[in-house]
């Protein structure tokens, strides 16, 4: 079973909503980047994660992070 990173503390899911929207993509661009990096993710869960309602799992982290061109730093703060 693959970690799951809560959402207590840390706005990770805030912070992947303002970094996607800074660099202009729409949550159903991402959801089909992530599927081509063999990370299985729907728009729906997306939405949860980035309102922190859904933990993110490691792989979808770090998806998230290649995708977005960022680091664990800026998505962790």
């Amino acid at each position: 079973m693959e970690q799951k990173i809560k959402q207590d503390e840390i706005f990770i899911g805030q912070n992947i909503r303002r970094i996607r929207k800074e660099k202009g993509m729409w949550q159903t661009e991402m959801v089909a980047l992530m599927q081509l990096e063999n990370v299985p993710l729907t728009r729906e869960a997306l939405v949860k994660i980035e309102r922190g309602i859904q933990h993110i799992q490691a792989s979808q982290l770090r998806a998230i992070r290649n995708i977005l061109g960022t680091t664990y730093d800026e998505l962790l703060k």
